[in-house]
C-alpha cells in the first residue's frame, strides 16, 4: 500500500497529537515495511522545517509542499472547499490519514483520520471559540466521509460513536506509542529539593489550579517537597504562582524524561482526556504516578496509578501520600504496564485497522 499521512501537527512543538503522529509514523515503518508511507503536507517555510526535523531518520518520502505565510488559512480553505483532490499534490495513493489540521478531498483510495478526544464538543466552553469551530467542522466531516476512524482509547471510540453518531465497526483503537526517550534508564533531574512533577498545556482543562490547592496539605507532612510544572501556556491559563512552585515552561522529550526519572512522582489531575500520554511517559521513566479518577484515563493509568478525584483538593494530596508511601511497588507496576505502549503496537493496530476497512 501507498500510505499518506498528513503530518501537519508535527509543525508546532509537539505535545499529545503531534507524538501520537510521529509514533504513528515510527510504528506504520517499523512493523510495515513492504508499505510505502509518505509524510505530507502543505506548510510555510518555517513549519516545513520543524516537520522536516522531527522526521528526521524516519524511512519515509516526504511530500511536505511550501505554501504562503498564513498556511492554515490556505489549508482551511483546501478543506471546506474542496476543490482539487490530495493526489494532485502527494501523488497515487491507497490510504489517505488526515489530521486535525485539514481534510482535502480524495479522488480514491481509502479515507481516514484520528480523533484524538471530543472536548470541543463535549466541554466547548473548554477550549477557545476558534477550537470549537474548527473541530467541529473537522469532526462532522469525519463522521460523514471517513471510512475509517482512529482513536487512542475504547473510552474516546464511545465518545464517538454518542456524540458522532459513528457506528462502531467503523472505529479502530490505536493506542499511542511512547517516544524511546521515555525509559528507566538515564539521567535524572535534579531541582535541588525533592519534586512532584506535572506536565499539561496551561489551561482550564488540565485542572492544575486544584493540585496547586492540594500541594500546601502535602507540604503538612513532607515539607520538602516542591511542585514542578511543565507545559507551554494554553487558553485560559491558570495563575501558578504559589509558594515551592517551580514553572519550567515546554521542554522537550529528553529533557521531559528526565524530569520523570528525578520526580519523586508524577500528578496527573486533568478533567478530562482522549487518553493521558503523561501518565504513561512517567511510568515508562519508573516514576509513580497519581492520576485523575476520570473514565477517561482508565486505560492509561490501568492498574499501576493511584487514582484521585479531580475536583477534591483533599482526595490529591491523599493520592499523592499513597503513592509515595508505596513508591517502589507502584513505580514497578507502572513499568510493567507501560511496556504496553510501543510505536510497533501502535503502527500494527493502524496496519490491522486499514485491512478491515472498506472504501465507500
Amino acid at each position: 500500500m501507498r500510505i499518506v499521512v498528513d503530518v501537519t501537527p508535527l509543525a508546532l512543538p509537539r505535545t499529545g497529537i503531534g507524538n501520537y503522529v510521529l509514533g504513528m509514523l515510527r510504528g506504520l515503518t517499523e512493523a510495515g515495511s513492504e508499505h510505502e508511507v509518505v509524510a505530507f503536507s502543505a506548510l510555510a517555510p518555517p513549519g516545513k522545517r520543524r516537520v522536516a526535523q522531527a522526521l528526521d531518520g524516519l524511512r519515509l518520502e516526504h511530500r511536505l509542499i511550501t505554501v504562503p505565510p498564513r498556511s492554515h488559512y490556505w489549508r482551511t480553505a483546501w478543506s471546506r472547499f474542496g476543490h482539487g483532490p490530495v493526489e494532485w499534490l502527494a501523488g497515487p495513493l491507497d490510504v489517505f490519514h488526515f489530521s486535525d489540521w485539514m481534510y482535502p478531498p480524495q479522488r480514491g483510495g481509502l479515507r481516514a483520520t484520528t480523533i484524538h478526544d471530543l472536548v470541543p464538543l463535549r466541554h466547548p466552553d473548554w477550549v477557545h471559540p476558534q477550537t470549537h469551530r474548527m473541530h467541529s467542522r473537522k469532526y462532522e466531516h469525519a463522521a460523514h466521509t471517513c471510512d475509517l476512524i482512529v482513536v487512542n482509547s475504547e473510552f474516546t471510540a464511545g465518545e464517538v460513536v454518542e456524540l458522532l453518531a459513528v457506528p462502531r465497526e467503523r472505529i479502530r483503537v490505536a493506542y499511542p506509542g511512547l517516544d524511546p526517550a521515555f525509559g528507566p534508564d538515564g539521567p535524572a533531574h535534579d531541582l535541588g529539593r525533592p519534586y512532584l512533577l506535572t506536565v499539561a498545556t496551561l489551561e482550564r482543562r488540565k485542572n492544575l489550579e486544584t493540585l496547586l490547592e492540594a500541594m500546601p496539605i502535602v507540604r503538612r507532612a513532607r515539607p520538602e517537597l516542591r511542585l514542578a510544572v511543565v507545559g507551554a501556556p494554553g487558553w485560559q491559563a491558570p495563575t501558578l504562582e504559589a509558594a515551592d512552585v517551580v514553572q519550567l515552561g515546554y521542554v522537550d522529550d529528553s529533557e521531559l524524561a528526565s524530569l520523570y526519572r528525578g520526580a519523586e512522582a508524577f500528578v496527573y489531575p486533568s478533567r478530562f482526556e482522549g487518553f493521558g500520554i503523561p501518565i504513561v511517559e512517567a511510568m515508562a521513566c519508573g516514576t509513580p504516578v497519581v492520576a485523575s479518577a476520570h473514565p477517561s484515563m482508565d486505560e492509561a493509568s490501568g492498574e499501576a496509578a493511584v487514582r484521585a478525584d479531580p475536583d477534591s483538593a483533599e482526595a490529591i494530596a491523599a493520592g499523592i501520600e499513597r503513592s509515595l508511601g508505596d513508591r517502589e511497588t507502584r513505580a514497578e507496576r507502572g513499568l510493567v504496564h507501560a511496556r504496553r505502549f510501543t510505536a510497533r503496537a501502535q503502527g500494527e493496530a493502524i496496519l490491522r485497522a486499514y485491512g478491515q476497512a472498506r472504501p465507500a
